[in-house]
């Protein structure tokens, strides 16, 4: 078996949420359960921390791994979805998982697997916690795939969790309000551990007391914290933060979003200080010295961990640049982000998926821009004629191409150096870009 094939198997032999929407998700722990017992248990062969949210938990998650391995930990990274390769989902100290043991895993474990039919993310997340265990891994950041109380990542008992945000997504599974999305994805909070998080609404913050007090869970608030005074964007790219107890710190993440992000990982730092996982060189006080690691793994967090796709410049003259951000939570920022664009012409690449609430999605667009209606190669991409009419219901003037590549090559071949050219909406929208670019 070749890994093209081993892939190919995971992905076409298993019920996928990815590809197939609802179709693909099986609700419950009962296969991660199996699975677990099968390989020894094997995450309880290192420590995690737990990161769940809406919005920004895959930026948290880089951040937090980055971090780590700078301050010398050997580092499992866990998140998904991949935007170019599979192997992108599980990384140690930045490096992904080698093929030949995502080959072999599927070689020698399908005749057990086959017959529980376990899903794509369950076996993925099975294979990342044997893989992080025989690899020796110090701790793990462990995204959570969809929800937290019944997602397959959730048998893991962590040192720490973090909930980044809770906005209407997945409304289908995970409930209509975002009271019951919060119950979803407060279901990480375990008994006596901490847990920080980063966004709340007076509706959210109820459910989150409640379930802290119900486990004794410590819980810290990072809105509450105050610990970013001021920020500025950087030139070049990247964000300025002052902070109350870190100095300046320079982070290579951009977009007006990734302040809510930083200040979740701020306070998640403050948390892993006080359990003692950060030491200072003698000679040098606490702060000093997590404050220099800190500059030094946000400023380099895309070569430490491989994070692509979070406001990313893929080119200049004219920019363009691609961001994951796929429901009404993301786009509230993106949209203030593009309106204070300054360019000749806006240009948006622009898909959605057909589960995704598409009309709030689409009253939040600039209306100052010129839009490329597409799809990603996914079953679930709503066709791009649909969004053209939608959009024209909106007041969005564009027209419709088949695929990312095609859209893409129109808004570039109309532009010149002082546009801007904006690629999202779907994560398969920036993936099918991306790819082209190899």
């Amino acid at each position: 078996m070749t890994y093209q094939e081993a892939t190919e198997y995971l992905f076409n032999q298993t019920p996928n949420f990815e590809k197939q929407g609802i179709g693909g998700y099986k609700e419950g722990l009962d296969n991660s359960l199996k699975l677990d017992e099968h390989f020894g248990h094997p995450h309880e062969h290192f420590r995690c921390i737990h990161v769940a949210g809406t919005n920004g938990k895959g930026s948290v998650s880089n951040l937090l791994a980055a971090l780590l391995q700078t301050c010398g930990y050997r580092v499992g990274l866990y998140t998904s979805p991949h935007i170019v390769d599979f192997k992108e989902r599980i990384r140690i100290n930045g490096k992904t998982i080698s093929e030949d043991y995502v080959t072999k895993f599927v070689e020698d474990e399908k005749s057990f697997f086959e017959p529980l039919c376990p899903t794509f993310f369950e076996l993925t997340t099975a294979m990342a916690f044997k893989y992080f265990q025989e690899m020796d891994v110090d701790i793990a950041v462990i995204e959570v795939g969809l929800g937290g109380r019944l997602d397959c990542t959730n048998i893991i008992t962590p040192i720490l969790s973090i909930i980044t945000n809770i906005s209407l997504d997945h409304t289908q599974l995970l409930g209509s309000s975002v009271e019951q999305i919060a119950i979803e994805k407060g279901g990480i909070i375990k008994r006596g551990i901490p847990v920080v998080i980063g966004e709340t609404t007076p509706e959210t913050r109820t459910i989150f007391d409640a379930l802290a007090s119900e486990n004794k869970a410590p819980i810290t608030y990072a809105e509450e914290q105050d610990e970013i005074e001021s920020w500025e964007d950087i030139k070049d790219g990247g964000i300025c933060y002052k902070t109350k107890h870190y100095g300046t710190i320079d982070c290579e993440l951009s977009g007006a979003f990734q302040t809510k992000n930083m200040a979740t990982v701020l306070a998640a730092v403050r948390q892993l200080e006080k359990m003692g996982y950060m030491t200072e060189p003698e000679g040098e006080t606490h702060t000093q010295n997590i404050a220099s690691e800190i500059e030094n793994a946000f400023k380099n967090v895309t070569k430490l961990t491989g994070l692509t796709a979070r406001w990313q410049t893929v080119r200049k003259n004219p920019t363009v640049i691609c961001d994951t951000g796929h429901n009404p939570g993301a786009w509230k920022y993106l949209c203030k982000q593009l309106e204070n664009i300054k360019c000749r012409e806006l240009r948006i690449v622009f898909g959605l998926v057909e589960d995704k609430d598409i009309y709030t999605i689409m009253s939040l667009l600039p209306k100052n821009a010129t839009y490329y209606y597409t799809k990603g190669n996914t079953k679930r991409a709503f066709p791009e004629t649909s969004l053209k009419i939608f959009g024209e219901q909106f007041g969005l003037k564009g027209d419709s191409y088949p695929t990312v590549g095609e859209a893409y090559q129109a808004a570039l071949q109309g532009a010149t150096s002082e546009d801007f050219i904006f690629i999202g909406g779907s994560t398969y929208v920036v993936a099918d870009f991306m790819k082209s670019r190899i």
